[in-house]
């Protein structure tokens, strides 16, 4: 994905991804200016890796919507990613189901 420029979608629901995986691809998606489209549900992201996630969606400007359901990303997770919609004029729709966010979380989206 840091060299590849025509991929717009890729599905890696369902695997074993994690935190560590989630911040190889958060890598790749600060250089990468195609993918319009990342499902990474079900992958055990926790707040770690939706840390580096939304790190990196404050600088992508290509996505448009990003699968992130049935992962562990919890408040802190929740307002890593909130942080990063403050700034990503590009995301369109963010999937965030069944993820363990509580009250802290959604104000921090809200």
């Amino acid at each position: 994905l840091k060299v590849n420029q025509s991929l717009q979608n890729i599905r890696l629901g369902n695997n074993q991804i994690g935190d560590e995986g989630a911040k190889s691809l958060a890598d790749a998606l600060m250089v990468n200016k195609s993918l319009r489209i990342m499902d990474l549900k079900g992958n055990n992201i926790g707040a770690e890796g939706a840390k580096h996630l939304g790190v990196a969606l404050k600088v992508n400007q290509s996505l448009q919507n990003i699968r992130l359901g049935n992962n562990q990303i919890g408040d802190e997770g929740a307002k890593s990613l909130a942080d990063a919609l403050m700034v990503n004029k590009s995301l369109q729709d963010m999937d965030l189901d069944s993820n363990n966010i509580g009250d802290k979380g959604v104000q921090s989206l809200a």
